[in-house]
């Protein structure tokens, strides 16, 4: 178990690395195809591929309200 503290933001930037991944290895799965010279994949594979600039908004809105969080934190101290 870690002793760490979890901040609001955290879960959300944990999904948005996750669909990050999915739609980086969906993005060189579609594309490798055509540079091998075997036939393209269908449509909905291309769809899969668009996930990865979702999930690099959603970690970005994390992170964003992550940081919000702190500051509020840190101003209600001093």
């Amino acid at each position: 178990m870690t002793t760490e503290t979890q901040h609001p933001g955290d879960g959300l930037v944990r999904v948005g690395a996750i669909l990050f991944i999915v739609g980086a290895v969906a993005t060189v799965v579609t594309v490798a195809p055509l540079f091998l010279g075997l036939t393209p994949l269908p449509s909905a594979a291309y769809f899969v591929s668009m996930v990865m600039p979702v999930g690099f908004a959603v970690a970005l809105f994390g992170l964003l309200r992550a940081a919000r969080s702190q500051k509020r934190g840190s101003s209600s101290v001093a």
